[in-house]
């Protein structure tokens, strides 16, 4: 900021410079004769009107009416009063522009400018709470005057939403439903508000706005994730894996969304008691008992027990010892649950060549995150067992550090 305000000095300062330069000059005599100067110009026309006639370019007749006009004014002009005009200094006006300009300048940039913007800390495109306050009730004004904008219902409804201020998003988008009934994404909106307001639970009225923005587009990807969620609430986990099932074509297949879908996925079928969507499958008459994978508990460490909140998401994943990263078997379940008891086998694998049993040494891992998100971000609690066998039982893992 400080090499900002110098440059910004050294700028100003050269350019007063040479605006000022003609008002700084000496010059010479301390006055200029009216009467002279008007006498030298007048000479100046009348050498013109000549050289006009020499070439032709004026008429004799029109030349004498030009220098005829030209005397007059040449006589009237000199008979008015002569006298020497002082000329003043130009250092007093030099001055006067030099302190006047930048402080003006400097004035009308704090009063309407953005001084803030020259803080390398400050964000440019921030606005303040007030700032966004301001624009939404501007915004609700501007729907009262005009009620038909469904568009404009649509919006206010998601600013309110992002204000935290459920009740009056429900309200918006109440509105922008009676005049949009067939919009899918406006009642996946509408009934994530409402379920918001209503002690954060899709059951009931939400779940009816899920649906009807299915009939409308069965493959609405948020719909489907509400749906889904509805379906997992209620305990009934074979339709919450279908729903979740049918997100996957839709996001692409190595996205973290597509991770995260197949997590949900393998868990909601786990509670079901219904092997994951290609988990190996048993040949026929096969009469080999299933893997029984791995078992154990997940604790946390006392150090960090107060820095859990009930709804923070913990994921308990299984990894190979020796062999790629990607999760073997997943069991997401909440803070407010541990201790939690764990089971990974083969029925949660994401792919059929991907199993537990496929690994003889497995490491157990679990993770606390705020956000949900199944990406490890830094603030993240976890935790690790050791190498073990894929058959483990007893394994205790306890969350004991912080994701730097």
């Amino acid at each position: 900021m400080i090499l900002f305000w110098a440059i910004g000095a050294a700028l100003a300062a050269a350019a007063l410079l040479l605006v000022l330069r003609p008002l700084l000059a000496r010059r010479e005599g301390g006055s200029v004769s009216r009467r002279a100067a008007n006498i030298a110009i007048y000479r100046d026309q009348l050498r013109e009107l000549d050289a006009d006639l020499a070439a032709g370019k004026l008429a004799p007749p029109d030349y004498g009416q030009a220098r005829t006009e030209l005397e007059s004014r040449m006589l009237q002009d000199v008979d008015a009063t002569e006298g020497a005009v002082p000329r003043r200094s130009g250092r007093g006006a030099a001055l006067l522009v030099g302190i006047v300009v930048p402080a003006c300048a400097l004035a009308l940039y704090f009063l309407v400018g953005s001084p803030r913007a020259l803080d390398p800390s400050a964000d440019p495109h921030a606005f303040s709470a007030g700032q966004i306050e301001a624009m939404v009730e501007r915004l609700a004004v501007r729907l009262r005057e005009n009620p038909e904008d469904a568009e404009g219902w649509k919006m206010l409804g998601r600013s309110y939403a992002a204000l935290g201020r459920f009740a009056e998003a429900v309200d918006a988008y109440g509105k922008a439903a009676v005049r949009a009934p067939r919009d899918a994404d406006l009642l996946a909106d509408f009934a994530d508000a409402l379920g918001m307001a209503h002690s954060r639970s899709l059951q009931g009225e939400p779940e009816k706005l899920v649906q009807r923005a299915l009939e409308i587009d069965p493959n609405h990807l948020k719909s489907l994730a509400l749906a889904g969620t509805a379906a997992f609430d209620r305990k009934d986990y074979k339709a919450a894996a279908a729903y979740w099932q049918r997100m996957l074509p839709l996001v692409p297949p190595d996205s973290e969304d597509a991770r995260a879908i197949r997590e949900n996925v393998a868990e909601a079928r786990a509670r079901a008691g219904a092997p994951s969507a290609g988990a190996a499958e048993p040949s026929a008459g096969a009469s080999a008992p299933a893997h029984p994978g791995i078992r154990g508990t997940v604790r946390v460490s006392e150090k960090l027990r107060d820095r859990l909140s009930p709804g923070d998401t913990v994921f308990v994943y299984a990894r190979a010892a020796d062999g790629p990263p990607m999760p073997l078997a997943v069991l997401r379940r909440t803070a407010g649950d541990l201790p939690i008891a764990f089971a990974l086998d083969d029925s949660m694998a994401m792919t059929p060549a991907m199993t537990v049993s496929a690994h003889p040494r497995i490491v157990v891992t679990a993770r606390v995150s705020r956000s949900g998100n199944a990406r490890p971000e830094a603030g993240d609690l976890q935790g690790a067992s050791k190498p073990m066998a894929n058959d483990a039982k007893g394994v205790v893992v306890e969350i004991n550090e912080v994701v730097r």
